[in-house]
């Protein structure tokens, strides 16, 4: 098959890459670019695991070609390690007890990094968005615990 040159700014790093045009998104950050933080799930959009930022919007990264992504600034999990957003939201998440067997947490933190990056939400706007993203083990609440605690972490460092 043909291979097409595409441009991906992940992380912060520019990549210059030739990729098929049916590799996923999650694919080639995960096997090309070494991204493996983003887990694969569902590999159909429902579950929520690969949630990336894409142009700082959370996006399914098993749903997008990577030539889709051309150009485009993506953020990872492995961003948030000197991100000020996914720094409370790691210490949010171990102080809550917000994870269990991980697999949902790389694609609920992209989640929860974009909307407390935009917004300073209530429970209820928490949990709405956060609902999106599966998890079958915390039952949620633990979650909307975290992100409440640090999205009040936020206002205090406001």
């Amino acid at each position: 098959m043909n291979s097409q040159p595409i441009k991906l700014t992940v992380n912060g790093v520019v990549h210059a890459l030739e990729v098929e045009p049916r590799r996923s998104l999650v694919d080639v950050l995960r096997r090309s670019l070494g991204c493996t933080g983003t887990t694969v799930g569902c590999d159909s959009g429902h579950c929520g695991s690969c949630t990336v930022l894409v142009d700082g919007e959370p996006a399914r990264a098993c749903l997008i070609l990577a030539v889709q992504a051309d150009n485009c600034v993506v953020e990872t999990v492995e961003s948030l390690v000197d991100d000020p957003t996914g720094r409370s939201l790691r210490e949010a998440f171990s102080s809550q007890h917000a994870l269990q067997c991980g697999y949902c947490t790389p694609g609920m933190m992209m989640l929860c990094t974009a909307l407390l990056r935009g917004e300073r939400p209530d429970r209820e706007r928490i949990r709405e968005s956060v609902s999106a993203n599966l998890c079958r083990c915390t039952g949620y609440n633990s979650i909307v615990d975290a992100v409440d605690s640090a999205a009040r972490s936020g206002e205090d460092q406001s």
